[in-house]
């Protein structure tokens, strides 16, 4: 997957899809700590990272927010692991973040964009998101990765 290097400026604020940029262990040091990630590996995050478009929100060089999106940029995406560090809530930087997510000319056209939240349905409803239309059509397989299991 090559997509399109995309940024967006708000104040000393930056929005960024450059892989260059990123700061691996800043995203793996909140990751672990995280309801839906806790325990992840450094190697699965640069794995995930690399198989995903990354999208970094910087205050000035320095990275306090991510998210990724997995998909096929035309029927399907999956958008995951966002978040802002907690120094930097509360400005709307979160939901700048995620526009610019839905902004990214390369996912402009997916007819279908997911995610999964345990607590943030108010959050991603400002952005559009909702429940699925028909979650009885949906199927899983969900299983206990190694990383998690020990």
């Amino acid at each position: 997957m090559t997509a399109s290097i995309c940024q967006w400026q708000r104040e000393q604020f930056v929005v960024s899809t450059d892989p260059a940029r990123l700061d691996v262990e800043l995203s793996h040091s909140f990751l672990i700590e995280s309801y839906w990630a806790a325990g992840i590996s450094r190697e699965l995050v640069e794995r995930s990272n690399r198989h995903s478009l990354c999208f970094g929100l910087y205050d000035n060089q320095q990275q306090i927010g991510f998210a990724r999106v997995v998909g096929d940029f035309s029927r399907f995406a999956y958008l995951m692991d966002v978040f802002v560090l907690e120094p930097h809530r509360g400005r709307g930087l979160g939901q700048w973040l995620i526009q610019c997510v839905l902004a990214h000319p390369d996912l402009h056209d997916v007819r279908r964009f997911l995610l999964t939240t345990a607590d943030a349905q108010p959050f991603y409803q400002l952005a559009g998101f909702r429940p699925l239309s028909a979650p009885e059509t949906w199927m899983e397989r969900l299983i206990t990765p190694s990383w998690q299991s020990g």
